[in-house]
């Protein structure tokens, strides 16, 4: 969240709750959630007395708006428990959350409480009470007339759980002044307009289909152009690293992921078992005990084979919630640019440092220059393998090997692996959104889980450590990502069709068909349009789709071995000799430039 230790949350905390009095006043009878500050703005959760309209948002502002210029102070009040149900007894919401606090078993915000409370904390203006710990401004009038808006009605269960009521959020934001509201609702249409939902449709790239399944994304041909680019940029820079790739299938036993610890930690997560007799299968969820399993069974290791560095670009299978499949970005079959070093405890750092260079390299190369470190620890909640030495050891060698990098991060409690702490890369877009991206992994738990061993030099068996190691992480979340990242006009190198030649009379097919030739001799991809629209309409149809470079062909770029240039930008590079425009496309592919000529 923005400005984490300045004056947003408690603004954002505090619309929340105007916004909770002005429902109330308008919808007598209804019911209190959850009212948080979040990322950009704030929600609360409501039960209603009718379901809310899109056209009841303004209402809701306007009497929003009279209770902020009433300058109403907040009051905070520390209440006992018994009070507190008194309180808030037709609230049943809210009682539930004060009888959870009673019991410890969960904060003010619906978050794991440490303990048990015997009072709690509420904040007051007028006459709108709420559970709250703060912290909140003076008092309503310090919230900017001018710079919040009400943007969106949605279902959210109590609690999260479906076994809950179902509860109407609504979602709003606030900003200190007009102007940086309005830089952020213009951010907010141009992610509509650059949604790869919607873009990778219009583009032809992928599609969901009913008859298919939720979370299953089916690829084109352009699709996939764009997926084995990808992929091929990872692989050939993982091999210039020292990475082996290997390949270990789709199914596991479950009894594998017993062993490993994921079936205790990761079950949730499982799409349900195949069973075959005796036999019960798993859909791979994770790669790791795949490669610990591959490095036992290629027989003994010595120390001086170390480091392994096993690579794969494997089909995972996560039993993702439908509620929280989201596009590319959040699917069901995913593949994963994954990889795991075994490697001594000495050897953790260099190791680190290895695939920190890739990671920086690959990010630079889409251009993702802003990006942040997030040191994710284990915490005091989740589902954690319990063994305190090696998450100690870990950790150390984690923090030891961002230090020695000079990596700026800062720590995330309860975010880890189950297995390990992470350093998850966390990146900027276009838009500053943050996407996180890559990860580098310290396990000290699973191989020894595994069994998996090395002779080290003095003879005796020793267990190696695992580097888990992810550079884009998913293809299908990076391809949704890239598609937003470059509103759909990807780079030369990486654009599906990187050319469509437009003949301008049918007479100039075949010099047309020529050049494409020439062109695909040449490792390029391109389309020839033999439509009998205009040429202008050729022109406007390829700009749309997002194509690099229209190559208008007539009479006299026949007679001179020629194409006349055109930028999907607009820009009109005139007539050129053909080979100097496949010198220049061939740069820029090979340099991996953003530029177009």
């Amino acid at each position: 969240m923005e400005d984490q230790s300045g004056a947003l949350i408690p603004l954002r905390h505090s619309t929340a709750h105007v916004m909770a009095s002005a429902v109330l006043e308008l919808f007598p009878g209804a019911k209190l959630g959850f009212g948080p500050a979040i990322e950009d703005g704030f929600y609360y959760d409501f039960e209603l007395p009718r379901p809310l309209a899109p056209e009841d948002l303004p209402v809701i502002e306007t009497r929003m708006r009279a209770i902020i210029n009433e300058r109403l102070p907040f009051v905070h009040h520390e209440i006992a428990i018994d009070e507190a149900r008194t309180q808030f007894g037709d609230q049943p919401f809210k009682l539930d959350q004060v009888e959870a606090l009673a019991r410890g078993e969960m904060g003010e915000h619906g978050e794991a409480a440490a303990q048990a409370a015997s009072s709690v904390s509420t904040y007051t203006h007028d006459r709108f009470v709420d559970l709250c710990r703060g912290p909140h401004v003076a008092n309503t009038g310090e919230v900017p007339l001018d710079a919040f808006k009400l943007l969106s009605i949605a279902g959210a269960y109590w609690r999260g759980s479906e076994k809950n009521p179902q509860l109407t959020r609504i979602y709003g934001t606030v900003w200190p002044t007009k102007q940086a509201l309005d830089d952020y609702l213009w951010r907010l249409e141009e992610a509509k307009k650059r949604d790869h939902r919607k873009l990778g449709k219009e583009l032809g790239l992928f599609y969901f289909s009913d008859d298919v399944g939720p979370g299953l994304p089916l690829f084109t041909p352009k699709g996939e152009i764009v997926r084995y680019l990808m992929e091929a940029f990872v692989r050939e820079k993982q091999s210039a690293y020292g990475y082996q790739h290997v390949w270990t299938g789709h199914m596991v036993k479950e009894e594998l992921y017993r062993k490993s610890g994921h079936y205790d930690n990761y079950v949730e997560s499982m799409f349900p078992p195949m069973v075959d007799e005796d036999l019960v299968l798993r859909l791979k969820p994770m790669n790791c005990p795949s490669h610990m399993t591959l490095f036992k069974e290629m027989g003994k290791h010595s120390y001086r084979e170390l480091p392994v560095r096993f690579a794969e670009f494997a089909t995972l299978y996560r039993y993702e919630k439908r509620g929280e499949l989201s596009g590319l970005t959040r699917v069901r079959a995913l593949t994963q640019d994954d990889c795991h070093v075994f490697c001594t405890e000495e050897q953790i750092e260099s190791e680190f440092t290895l695939a920190l260079n890739l990671v920086r390299e690959v990010l630079d190369t889409y251009r993702f220059k802003e990006y942040k470190v997030r040191l994710s620890l284990r915490g005091e909640q989740g589902k954690f393998v319990k063994d305190d030495e090696r998450w100690d050891k870990a950790t150390r060698a984690l923090k030891q090997a961002l230090d020695a990098n000079h990596v700026d991060y800062f720590v995330a409690e309860g975010e880890a692996a189950f297995y390990g702490p992470k350093a998850d890369f966390i990146a900027k877009d276009v838009l500053g959104r943050d996407w996180q991206l890559s990860t580098i992994q310290v396990d000290f738990i699973q191989p020894a889980r595994l069994g998996v061993e090395y002779v080290a030099e003095d003879g005796q068996a020793r267990t190696p450590v695992l580097i888990h190691r992810a550079v884009t992480g998913s293809t299908e979340r990076f391809m949704g990502v890239l598609i937003e990242q470059f509103a759909g006009a990807f780079p030369v190198w990486l654009a599906p069709v990187q050319a469509v030649i437009v003949p301008i009379a049918d007479r100039h097919n075949p010099y047309a068909a020529r050049v494409a030739q020439q062109l695909k001799d040449r490792g390029l991809r391109v389309e020839i349009d033999t439509r009998t629209e205009r040429m202008n309409a050729k022109i406007r149809d390829a700009t749309l789709q997002k194509v690099p470079y229209m190559l208008v062909v007539g009479d006299k770029e026949a007679a001179a071995d020629a194409v006349s240039v055109r930028l999907r930008t607009g820009e009109d590079l005139k007539s050129m000799p053909l080979e100097q425009f496949i010198g220049m496309a061939e740069q820029i592919v090979k340099s991996k430039s953003l530029e177009l000529k």
